[in-house]
């Protein structure tokens, strides 16, 4: 099995990313591929740009990662209850190739944030709409106050609860 993950969005210190990294590391012997969204930094989407320049390669390329995964584990960053606009950019270059951004592969969906709210905003957009592109959601799961639930450090997840949910949501990825 080859999975893709990414954190949704553009940051390097991104605590999306920290969540993501850990969750690969719970799924034992699959293909991990971690996507940095800094690597398709493409010009914002219109459809003027489109009609003068066509496609660009970086959204070709990123959409080819996706259809050689077998699963994909997304960790949204939230931006003003959203999401981000490097996650945005990408996708919609991507789903002006193939609407089915998601070719139906099964996804887990995380979200983070340093506050209570667990960026549950922007998750429930994304579990509203992936359907739509072709996703298959199989779990999701916003985990609030990531620095009081997170080991920074050792990069693991130090309260329990929130641990066996994580683990939880990686095995109906695998289901």
């Amino acid at each position: 099995m080859k999975v893709i993950a990414f954190a949704a969005t553009n940051s390097t210190t991104s605590i999306n990313k920290q969540l993501v990294s850990y969750a690969v590391s719970l799924l034992g012997n699959v293909e991990v591929e971690l996507l940095d969204l800094n690597d398709y930094e493409m010009p914002l989407y219109s459809e003027d740009r489109e009609k003068a320049t066509g496609h660009p390669e970086l959204a070709k390329q990123f959409l080819n990662k996706l259809n050689d995964a077998d699963a994909i584990i997304i960790s949204f960053a939230e931006h003003n209850g959203s999401y981000s606009v490097a996650y945005k950019n990408v996708f919609d270059w991507c789903s002006r190739i193939q609407h089915k951004v998601y070719q139906g592969k099964p996804m887990v969906l995380l979200a983070t944030s340093p506050g209570a709210g667990g960026a549950q905003s922007v998750l429930a957009a994304a579990n509203g709409s992936m359907p739509y592109f072709g996703a298959e959601v199989k779990a999701s799961l916003s985990v609030p106050n990531f620095f009081d639930n997170f080991d920074t450090e050792n990069q693991r997840m130090i309260n329990p609860e929130w641990d066996d949910r994580l683990h939880s949501a990686m095995q109906q990825l695998l289901a």
